[in-house]
Parts: C-alpha cells; sequence; structure tokens
C-alpha cells in the first residue's frame, strides 16, 4: 500500500483511508456490523492504515464502534476524528469551536475510540464565531499534554485563506468532498494545499457510492437512506446519467470490467 507523510508532521499515512460516517448508522439504510468489523481488519490486513471518522457521526456511535472494531490493533493505525458539530436535544446541528467544547469534545472521543490519543484531531466545521488564533491555541495546548499528536481542518475554503495563512505550518491537513463526481472545491483545494502548507484530503471520495460500480440509473433506496434526499445529487437526475458515464469509462480504460 503506497503511502504519504502529511505535511508538518511525522504521520505516514496510506493512500486509501477508511472513513467511518457509515458506521455510525445513521441515514446510510441498513448497515451490518458484522460486515463493518470484518472490512476494518481486512483494510488493517491490506495495508490501509489510516481511519476517518467524527464525534457527530452517529451521535458518537461511530467512534464507539471503531474503538471496538480495532481492539489491540489501534496501535498499527493512525487515528483520525473531528470535533466542532453538536446537536441539541431537539435535533439541531449547530457548529461549535470554543475551546471549552475542543477540550470536553475530546474527552469523549476518547473515551468512545478506547484510545488516550487522537493522532489526527479536525476542526470539522468554522463556527465563523470563535477567532482562529483560540482554536490553535487550545490545540496546541492538547498537543502538550500527549492527547492529540496533530490537527487538521475540514471544510475549509477560500474565503478561508486569510484566517488560515498567519498558521502557516501549524495544520497538518485539510479535507473537503472531492472525487471524479464532484470537483467543484479543486482550486480551493490546490490555493490552501499550496499557501498554507497542508496535505489535502478528501471526502466523498466514492461520491457516496455511486462511482463503486454498484449501481445503475434504476437505483433505489430506502427512506432511511439520505440518498433519496435531492441535495445528495449524485443519485438524482442528470447528475446521476453523467455520473454512471464516468463509471463506464473507469470500467473500460482501468479495471476492464465487463
Amino acid at each position: 500500500m503506497e503511502k504519504l507523510k502529511l505535511c508538518n508532521s511525522n504521520l505516514e499515512v496510506s493512500r486509501i483511508c477508511f472513513g467511518g460516517d457509515q458506521m455510525g448508522g445513521y441515514g446510510w439504510g441498513n448497515v451490518s456490523q458484522t460486515e463493518l468489523y470484518l472490512a476494518v481488519n481486512k483494510a488493517i490486513d491490506l495495508g490501509i492504515n489510516f481511519f476517518d471518522t467524527a464525534d457527530i457521526y452517529g451521535l458518537g456511535e461511530s467512534e464507539e464502534f471503531l474503538g471496538k472494531a480495532l481492539g489491540n490493533r489501534r496501535k498499527d493505525i493512525i487515528l483520525a476524528t473531528k470535533f466542532g458539530v453538536r446537536r441539541t436535544e431537539e435535533g439541531i446541528t449547530f457548529y461549535d469551536n470554543s475551546p471549552a467544547w475542543i477540550r470536553e469534545a475530546l474527552t469523549n472521543s476518547l473515551r468512545r475510540l478506547n484510545t488516550d490519543y487522537i493522532d489526527l484531531y479536525q476542526l470539522h466545521y468554522r463556527d465563523d464565531t470563535t477567532p482562529i488564533e483560540d482554536v490553535v491555541k487550545t490545540l496546541e495546548e492538547l498537543k502538550k499534554t500527549g492527547q492529540i499528536r496533530y490537527y487538521g481542518l475540514s471544510n475549509v475554503f477560500k474565503k478561508n485563506y486569510d484566517e488560515l495563512l498567519p498558521f502557516k505550518g501549524k495544520f497538518v491537513s485539510f479535507q473537503d468532498e472531492y472525487s471524479l463526481a464532484n470537483r467543484k472545491h479543486e482550486s480551493d483545494m490546490k490555493l490552501l494545499a499550496s499557501n498554507v502548507c497542508m496535505t489535502p484530503l478528501t471526502w466523498g471520495s466514492l461520491g457516496q457510492g455511486i462511482l463503486t460500480g454498484k449501481y445503475d440509473s434504476s437505483v433505489k433506496f430506502d427512506e432511511r437512506d439520505r440518498r433519496v434526499r435531492p441535495i445528495y445529487k449524485n443519485f438524482h437526475g442528470e447528475k446521476l446519467l453523467k455520473n454512471l458515464a464516468i463509471v463506464e469509462e473507469l470500467k473500460k480504460n482501468f479495471f476492464d470490467i465487463q
């Protein structure tokens, strides 16, 4: 498995990262925990050492599952999770980057993941209220305690450039949605990678599954699957047809699958 080193760090991660959203069991239809458990261990056997989740995935259930699935193999992998997204008891989602919440969120994530350190702790979304210098100061303090090794960002764009530039060299990575099905953030990602010196990572790398080759134009999901919603454009209308054409090219030119 090809490895790459994240900027400003000694973290060498596999080119393929195992995403943890579906582990939360929320909004993805029927998810077999048995199959997930086997997939986690098979991934490690194949050389994948990079696992990424978030405290909001399944309201903590993704972290809990991953902690159990890794077991004593935790030491063999680079573990990444995220903070900054919260949900009220009434089901309202909001962003919180406050120092107090960062510390509380980390304590909760460490417990759920059954570990005493996070390799890569990522700010999930900016709350546009907390000064970025307060976020960095808090994360630096947590590095000194050994609870996190490095920190990164998620869902940042050109609009965040000016506030991030003074902290060049602090964040080791950032991730945005990017795939053959969605390249709208490509120029922003190049800007941040080259000028703020962060390694770009991606989420939605398989277009929520459309690029796997499992689906055709008659694809249907049950009502518990978020992909039934029009906001998941990869599975609706002209966008679905364009994506299926991409899949056919992949089959023909790269995988020789008929």
